[in-house]
């Protein structure tokens, strides 16, 4: 579904990532871990077509698709959804004005009939239910005097709503207590464990993964993949720390 393969980029000519190569198919969730500073957050913002994120060599292929060559527009209307580490306030738009009109600007894009107001409600409480997120919430503007948790599980129920094919979830953790933790780890599961979806999943810590079980953990360190393993290597990394596990 994706493959990335030996992607160099830089932010203000400063190089982050130097030689990445990643292939994720679809059905499978792959965690990325790393220190500050590994490259993490760069690889989730070239995916999503960030500006400034300047790719100097290598390629990204998303279903057959050229990803870099695609607006984030046409990126998000391929079924890439990208999850924030610090999601945005949208002063003034509420959560179900921004959503109806970014899932409808995705159908027509498809060639799909746009949701009226009705379907799309009742698309949105459904959604917000399973992540057990008040729908009187959504009424208001996007993030605005939320908390930390309650952002990232307002984003896990516009992923519900937007149904993409592949999710990059960056650091979808951090803000979150024990029992937020555990309803955003199901809400992953809900909608994104599919044989027809994929995630990246991009974290510091285990703790998600005991919630979100992936089927490979990788190290990213200097911007580029140094160790590859199955969900005991985040375990181990837990334990002994990223000098000793990426050596």
């Amino acid at each position: 579904m994706l493959a990335i393969d030996n992607l160099h980029a830089n932010i203000g000519g400063t190089p982050i990532l130097d030689g990445l190569s990643l292939q994720v198919n679809a059905g499978e969730i792959h965690a990325i871990m790393g220190p500050n500073g590994a490259g993490k957050s760069t690889l989730s913002y070239v995916l999503g077509g960030r500006p400034n994120y300047e790719v100097t060599q290598g390629s990204v292929t998303f279903n057959g698709q050229d990803l870099l060559a695609l607006a984030p527009h046409q990126r998000a209307a391929a079924g890439l959804f990208l999850g924030f580490q610090y999601p945005v306030e949208i002063p003034g738009v509420s959560n179900v004005q921004f959503l109806r009109e970014a899932l409808n600007a995705q159908r027509r894009s498809r060639g799909e009939a746009p949701l009226s107001a009705g379907d799309f409600l009742k698309l949105a409480r459904e959604k917000a239910a399973l992540l057990r997120f008040d729908m009187e919430m959504l009424k208001r503007n996007v993030n605005v005097g939320f908390s930390g948790g309650e952002k990232k599980r307002a984003e896990m129920v516009h992923m519900g709503i937007l149904d993409p094919l592949f999710a990059v979830l960056d650091e979808t953790d951090s803000g979150l207590d024990i029992d937020a933790l555990r309803v955003v780890g199901e809400g992953i599961n809900n909608i994104m464990r599919r044989p027809d979806k994929a995630v990246l999943l991009i974290t510091h810590y285990q703790r998600l993964l005991d919630y979100v079980e992936p089927d490979y953990v990788h190290i990213l360190s200097k911007g580029r993949i140094v160790t590859t393993g199955g969900p005991e290597l985040a375990v181990r990394l837990e334990n002994e720390g990223y000098e000793a596990v990426a050596a």
